[in-house]
């Protein structure tokens, strides 16, 4: 069976450690959210410079001259019905 003060001493160390990890955190937090801040920014400008490398690369493409449309051939004459009732 266990005795009691084995469970006090338990007890003792879980709370220890709740405060020790809520005192490493306040320490820990403000670093760690900077670092994934820093990845995030790195991310993102990475992004827009492929974005604006690919603007640049279409840019420069010459321009499409618009071509006339050939006329279709015509099979038959349109006829609209109207509903009748």
């Amino acid at each position: 069976m266990a005795s009691f003060t084995g469970f006090i001493k338990t007890l003792f160390y879980l709370i220890l450690f709740y405060y020790a990890f809520k005192f490493l955190m306040r320490l820990l937090a403000p670093f760690l959210m900077r670092k994934a801040m820093d990845k995030m920014q790195e991310k993102m400008a990475q992004q827009m410079h492929q974005q604006q490398q690919r603007y640049q690369q279409n840019s420069y493409q010459e321009p499409v001259k618009p071509s006339m449309p050939k006329e279709k051939k015509k099979v038959g004459e349109y006829i609209d019905y109207e509903e009748v009732q």
